[in-house]
């Protein structure tokens, strides 16, 4: 069953390559400083080469970080990479006034994937026991969130065109011998922009937003 649309739709804002930590504490500022009708928004980035381990990892799936820098955030779910040429959205969404529960919003985000995805005929599939998008058992996308103060924050990171090789480095997402893919390796060549413009509708869909959505600046077409 589709969520009911939703009067007021976020901002989307496609904020280009940031550090994570800024974008971090970012994100939890927004959060804490948000009041009950301050709107939504949905930030879409990439990171630099960057591990991040969620609050209960286990430091045993961190194999050989090499120089990667590691951090320890306040995210669900075990250890992941983020780089260059993987889209990572941060839906900052207040979950308490949108009636959606923790699955759901986890459904929402990989349904919108999937649905991305297919619009390339790409078949995927998301995974109730491993939060996270899979094609022919190969996850292309990782999902991590946290509530706080009714509020979503941190999100999804969606392989687009990517250097794989530092997933080696890890467990991915906890789970030994994973085969992690991106788009470019299922024969799509997409800049992050162009696959934004492609799951933004789905997001819509998925979530209950109007199909128009809004921009922030920066615009994602910039």
């Amino acid at each position: 069953m589709k969520p009911p649309v939703q009067a007021h739709p976020p901002i989307l804002r496609w904020l280009g390559r940031i550090d994570y930590e800024s974008a971090w504490r970012g994100m939890q500022s927004f959060t804490d400083m948000r009041g009950e009708h301050t709107r939504d928004e949905v930030w879409f980035l990439e990171h630099p080469p960057v591990y991040t381990l969620g609050m209960n990892a286990a430091r045993e799936h961190v194999l050989a970080p090499g120089d990667i820098p590691l951090v320890q955030i306040d995210r669900g779910g075990q250890v992941t990479y983020h780089g260059p040429g993987q889209l990572v959205v941060y839906p900052l969404l207040n979950v308490r006034r949108l009636r959606l529960g923790v699955r759901e919003l986890v459904m929402g985000l990989e349904n919108a994937v999937i649905a991305a995805l297919f619009s390339w005929g790409i078949e995927a599939v998301g995974r109730r026991e491993a939060p996270g998008i899979y094609v022919d058992g190969r996850k292309i996308a990782s999902i991590g969130l946290r509530i706080r103060r009714g509020c979503s924050y941190h999100g999804l990171a969606f392989n687009i065109s990517m250097d794989l090789e530092p997933f080696k480095g890890i467990n991915p997402c906890g789970h030994r011998g994973l085969e992690v893919i991106d788009l470019r390796l299922l024969g799509i060549e997409a800049t992050l922009p162009q696959v934004i413009e492609r799951l933004a509708p789905q997001l819509s869909a998925a979530l209950g937003w109007p199909p128009v959505l809004e921009w922030g600046s920066p615009k994602a077409r910039s």
